[in-house]
């Protein structure tokens, strides 16, 4: 058990699908900074001495809807008057506007997102293109590291030279390009076809550049697919799975790891937004900034319930570490059959 030991940053924020590519960054960043800085102090501080929001309400002065919700911002400056600005929003029924508009539930809304906007904005945000902002780019990092981690604890093993790993909810590709390079067999899926596309095409430029590099090793193309988690089969070393759990709520999640891990012989690789009170508090504000498009919903999942379900199914974790930066958090950890 422990910690990592490369630089930990993060997966990409439980609130970021909302406003990453919204006009009102600029004017929503010092409040995410207050309310980022009071969680990261609540080991010393009791809930009344965090510090007055006032300032942050200014900023966002022109982002928020209704006169009634910024007085309460600015006259309450404790978190109190941060929850009533919670109980005057109501983003489930936001939520459930998305699911009726593409006739499903989560999975349904995942999908069509991550078919359209949702690919444009995170395939931006991914690759190396430079109109991004602020929050993107911090993402971009976060994300690079999320995968740097994952390829460790890989390593940590020994070569991945011909070990068989599933890449489930690949992206575009930034975990199975890696792999592929260091020679593992790969099998990589993701629910939207848009990104499956994309991180073959990319898969493809990557591994030829090293051959032609003359790389002396020997390297696969993975196998990439469109499926779901649940249409998962076969069976594999290790089974990875990055900042897909986030869309899901708890009850979907624990038969997705059950699932996942049916399908691992030695390790199992998730990553997670972890549920805490002041974590929860942030993921609600950024609800207040939905952004011009429509987003997938996000879920918080507590670290005692991700490890209730793998210890249901005969596994325990191995290996943790909480993953923070300014804008967004996760946990990354490693599960093994016990």
């Amino acid at each position: 058990m422990g910690a990592f030991s490369a630089p930990a940053l993060c997966s990409p924020t439980v609130w970021l699908h909302r406003y990453s590519g919204s006009n009102s960054f600029t004017t929503t960043t010092s409040l995410f900074s207050t309310l980022y800085r009071s969680a990261r102090t609540k080991t010393t501080q009791s809930p009344s001495a965090i510090p007055p929001l006032s300032t942050a309400a200014a900023d966002v002065s022109g982002t928020l809807d209704g006169a009634t919700t910024l007085a309460v911002i600015a006259g309450g400056g404790s978190v109190a008057a941060i929850a009533a600005v919670l109980s005057l929003s109501d983003p489930e029924r936001r939520r459930q506007q998305q699911a009726e508009e593409v006739g499903g539930d989560d999975k349904e809304v995942v999908k069509e997102y991550f078919n359209s906007t949702g690919f444009q904005r995170w395939r931006k945000i991914y690759g190396g293109m430079d109109d991004v902002n602020r929050v993107q780019l911090d993402i971009r990092i976060g994300h690079a590291k999320t995968v740097e981690n994952a390829i460790k604890m890989l390593c940590d093993e020994g070569s991945l030279q011909g070990v068989t790993v599933c890449d489930a909810g690949c992206g575009t590709g930034c975990l199975s390009i890696p792999l592929a390079k260091q020679g593992a067999i790969v099998s990589a899926s993701d629910i939207s076809a848009a990104m499956v596309a994309e991180a073959e095409k990319l898969t493809k430029e990557e591994l030829q550049t090293s051959r032609n590099d003359l790389s002396p090793t020997p390297m696969f193309m993975p196998k990439f697919e469109i499926k779901d988690l649940e249409s998962l089969d076969g069976k594999y070393d290790t089974v990875v799975c990055l900042d897909v759990l986030i869309h899901y709520p708890q009850n979907k999640a624990n038969a997705m790891i059950a699932h996942l891990a049916s399908l691992a012989e030695n390790r199992l690789i998730l990553s997670f937004a972890p549920k805490t009170f002041y974590y929860d508090l942030l993921k609600r504000i950024g609800e207040l900034f939905p952004g011009p498009s429509k987003a997938t919903r996000a879920y918080l999942h507590a670290e005692a319930d991700i490890e209730r379900a793998l210890k249901n199914v005969g596994w325990k974790i191995r290996k943790r570490g909480l993953i923070t930066t300014q804008f967004y958090f996760a946990k990354l950890i490693e599960a093994v059959p016990a």
